[in-house]
């Protein structure tokens, strides 16, 4: 089966919306030829992320970056502060390949999907759109944590940490500096941690769900020593440095991009209004076990 083939299969056979499905088509084939015009011509189901940051470029984000090259998180940072809707096309752009990357997984035609975290810009959510998943998209929700392997990070345990503590109610901006000297663990196998305030003071006090502490112990197995030895940051990059704020959310992102039910988010079935796109504050509105309410 070749790239064209797997898109016509996927598609044929996803639960997307017929919308979703012919916007999805739309991008993929534009990278699809994209690759076949390239000098040498690009096999797309062995592309790596750089040649899917060279398609989004040449394509869609060179007129939005005001000369700047696509080259990374300070060129992302810029088209989400300044142009927030281009932003938000590109993150879609992204998911669908990642779909796209998975069922070729899934069809054992591809052995390791590119990890595409990094392309993601990350972008919030608009104002005042509805900020919880419902009872069915939670429950996907627990199965992409539980999905996410090595396969799609190499930091899979760390990525896996940060979303169950966001469903403990610690908002994005906490879950990057939560304190390994904050970490409690108790005698009946739970673990207690504070979470910084807004003002790096030590704040609210969680006992963290039995998923949350055994997905802890695992992160604390592989997590590396800091660069600076002064730094006591729990979650850290591959730098061995803290983690930046927008990093959250792309993790979320590219998570929730996996499984369609929570990338094409379905209307709200009490207002018919369409869902923005999951992100780090949706699942901290959300939490383990309370029940969705409307707002």
């Amino acid at each position: 089966m070749d790239a064209e083939e797997l898109l016509d299969t996927w598609l044929a056979n996803s639960v997307l919306r017929p919308s979703t499905r012919a916007e999805y088509r739309r991008e993929v084939a534009s990278f699809l030829t994209w690759c076949t015009h390239q000098q040498p011509p690009i096999d797309a189901l062995t592309a790596r992320p750089k040649d899917i940051a060279a398609w989004a470029a040449d394509s869609h984000l060179t007129p939005y970056l005001d000369g700047r090259p696509f080259n990374g998180p300070d060129a992302l940072a810029y088209l989400a502060h300044h142009h927030p809707e281009a932003a938000r096309s590109h993150d879609r752009r992204i998911t669908a390949l990642t779909q796209y990357y998975e069922t070729a997984l899934d069809r054992g035609l591809i052995t390791l999907p590119p990890n595409l975290t990094a392309l993601r810009s990350g972008v919030p959510r608009p104002a005042g759109a509805k900020n919880r998943l419902n009872r069915m998209e939670r429950a996907v929700l627990f199965t992409v944590i539980g999905g996410w392997g090595p396969t799609h990070s190499r930091n899979y345990q760390r990525d896996r940490l940060a979303v169950y503590l966001l469903l403990e109610g610690l908002r994005p901006s906490h879950v990057i500096r939560v304190d390994t000297r904050h970490l409690y663990p108790q005698p009946d196998g739970t673990w207690e941690i504070r979470s910084p305030d807004d003002h790096e003071n030590v704040g609210k006090q969680f006992t963290l769900e039995p998923l949350t502490g055994a997905a802890l112990k695992d992160y604390l197995k592989v997590r590396p020593e800091p660069a600076d030895p002064d730094v006591h940051t729990l979650l850290l990059n591959h730098n061995r440095q803290p983690l930046q704020y927008q990093w959250v959310n792309k993790v979320v992102g590219q998570m929730c991009a996996t499984h369609p039910l929570l990338a094409d988010r379905r209307p709200d079935p009490e207002t018919g209004e369409p869902q923005p796109p999951v992100t780090a504050d949706t699942i901290a509105h959300t939490g383990y076990w309370d029940t969705p309410t409307p707002g």
